[in-house]
């Protein structure tokens, strides 16, 4: 029974860790479950992609792997301009539609309003990339063997690291700012966080821009590990789902740590029992932390 399922599950629930957040944070303030997140991790990366492969061209230096990575300057400079585009779009889909239905229709509209976004968004992604993998980079690298038989790549290392500082960031965000400490009193208590003067339409941008900047930066760290396709997003809703729920609806730690766990526990279905069960973890979690423990693991009884 090899450790190697430690390595591989952690790097797995760092990115369905950060793309958690935005699931947890939207249901949190905007009361309903968005389907089309799944879509910004799509879109974030085909962005990241190609604003990587237009610097290439433009700037050739800049595509030059940075030793011991596999990818150069222009992925890192194509990550932080999809994850602007990335939240752009978010919003423009908010004015277009969210906005609207959240002064007008039931939760259940919204929700199926948000199903019918995402199937848009995907079969549009699919008209301007095709159904064919994409890849950032045909680098290939040999993993460092550590002990007890673990091997790690310096991409996984590095996007690990990563997905430390988004997280430290976001943490610092959520407790030690404006805009955060606002996000936190209208998740609890809308109706008296606009009493008190906080601004709810700002609270609401903000949660977008978050969300989708954060999906656009796991999406692009499951494009460098693995590939690129239009429907990565859809494969990766059920576990964001777990680990929303799994860490409690409204912690963005316990997003993360739930992201965490739920990749350990697709890793380790993988190893012991078959790769073909991988899916059905997610959906095994969510039905146990109902179960047992509603709130989830950091959230708060009502």
């Amino acid at each position: 029974m090899s450790p190697q399922f430690l390595v591989d599950g952690l790097v797995a629930g760092a990115c369905i860790g950060l793309g958690a957040i935005g699931v947890t944070l939207v249901y949190s303030i905007l009361r309903f479950s968005n389907f089309a997140h799944g879509e910004y991790m799509s879109w974030g990366a085909y962005g990241a992609l190609t604003v990587s492969g237009a610097l290439g061209w433009l700037v050739p230096g800049l595509a030059v792997p940075l030793d011991p990575l596999s990818f150069g300057w222009s992925v890192v400079i194509g990550l932080f301009v999809a994850m602007a585009a990335t939240a752009l779009l978010a919003l423009a889909l908010d004015f277009v539609l969210f906005r609207r239905l959240r002064r007008q229709a039931s939760s259940i509209t919204i929700v199926m309003a948000s199903f019918g976004a995402s199937m848009a968004l995907r079969a549009l992604l699919e008209f301007l990339f095709t159904s064919r993998p994409a890849y950032f980079t045909p680098n290939l690298q040999i993993a460092m063997r550590l002990n007890w038989g673990i091997r790690i790549t310096p991409d996984q290392i590095a996007l690990m690291v990563l997905a430390v500082i988004l997280s430290a960031t976001m943490h610092g965000l959520m407790t030690r700012t404006r805009i955060g400490l606002s996000m936190q009193a209208v998740s609890e208590n809308p109706q008296l966080a606009r009493v008190v003067g906080i601004d709810a339409d700002e609270v609401i941008r903000w949660t977008w821009i978050i969300g989708a900047a954060l999906a656009c930066a796991s999406g692009t760290m499951v494009g460098l590990l693995i590939q690129i396709r239009p429907q990565m997003g859809f494969d990766l809703l059920l576990p964001l789902f777990a680990a929303a729920i799994l860490g409690g609806i409204g912690s963005v730690p316990g997003a993360m740590v739930g992201g965490l766990l739920v990749g350990l526990a697709e890793a380790a279905a993988v190893q012991w029992v078959g790769a073909e069960w991988r899916a059905a973890v997610a959906f095994l979690v969510i039905i146990l932390v109902l179960l047992v423990r509603p709130t989830g693991l950091f959230g708060r009884r009502a």
